[in-house]
């Protein structure tokens, strides 16, 4: 039941920004950020005020330029994000705080049913041919070759809407919230795009049991790829003859985690160059998310 400290703990006027940490938010991020490395120039960057700023571009989809000025400079914000090392802060980030969210429902860490699905984001119209940037490891530019003309196909319209621009592949629990994502060009058809997401799931998930998954997955190869991988069984849930809305049986779990990530305009198009960046966005819109959760249950 919604309470008075449920209210207050979700108000956000008082903040500078409604898209700012609160302090029980931070309180659960804090010590998931790592401390600054031993030898060199000292940190003296406000790490939280780094974060608030990548929220505010999150929430608000601006131009990097128009940062307000009592965040922190945008090359200090764009060079955080930059960093390798601060992908992998924020996935452990968005890691610690899936299973708290989970244990704070009653569930297990680890969830036995998985639910698939993608949606497209169409390209934004800027400068640059290539979806990605010339500088890469050896499996990124094992993987060029699909992404690398999406934001051509959208200059030269050769291609549909469905694409142009990127595909965030995700892979969601039965709360909604993220097992595994991974982000690739808009014409990878899903079922070829769910190797990279299914792997990540078997790394960190050890009991999964069935994936869930809509008519796009229906296919031969599909099936063999989520035996092989780890074991599971493939549902799929095809959509509804009747011409009316019908709420599909676990698949509206994850057509609504897809709405939560929406409604950050950052996501609205294809803004990012880098994959990695992409879904960096996409881990970070989910936090925002599972961090209003546990705050206001923590005030319960």
């Amino acid at each position: 039941m919604w309470k008075a400290d449920h209210r207050r703990a979700s108000d956000r006027r008082g903040l500078r920004y409604p898209s700012d940490l609160t302090e029980a938010e931070w309180a659960l991020v804090s010590p998931l950020i790592a401390p600054a490395k031993r030898g060199g120039r000292p940190r003296t960057v406000n790490v939280r005020e780094v974060l608030n700023a990548i929220f505010y571009v999150l929430s608000t989809g601006c131009q990097w330029n128009a940062l307000p000025s009592d965040l922190p400079p945008r090359s200090t914000v764009w060079a955080y994000l930059d960093l390798s090392d601060w992908g992998r802060t924020i996935r452990r980030i968005h890691d610690a705080l899936y299973v708290q969210s989970r244990e704070a429902a009653g569930r297990e860490a680890s969830p036995t049913t998985a639910i698939i699905d993608a949606q497209s984001a169409r390209g934004a119209p800027k400068g640059g041919a290539r979806l990605i940037r010339p500088a890469m490891t050896r499996a990124e530019r094992a993987r060029a070759h699909v992404e690398r003309s999406s934001m051509q196909w959208q200059a030269e319209g050769r291609r549909t809407s469905k694409d142009l621009g990127c595909k965030r592949h995700i892979l969601v629990d039965t709360l909604g919230l993220f097992m595994s994502v991974d982000v690739h060009a808009a014409n990878v058809q899903n079922r070829d795009g769910a190797e990279a997401l299914l792997r990540q799931a078997r790394r960190r998930f050890p009991f999964i049991e069935r994936v869930i998954g809509d008519g796009g997955y229906a296919s031969p190869k599909m099936t063999d790829l989520v035996r092989r991988t780890g074991a599971w069984t493939l549902e799929i849930v095809k959509r509804s003859d009747l011409h009316r809305f019908v709420v599909l049986p676990k698949r509206w779990i994850v057509e609504r985690t897809l709405s939560w990530i929406s409604r950050n305009r950052r996501l609205m198009r294809g803004y990012e160059r880098h994959t990695r960046k992409a879904a960096a966005f996409v881990r970070l819109a989910m936090i925002r998310v599972i961090l209003r959760r546990l705050a206001v249950s923590a005030s319960a």
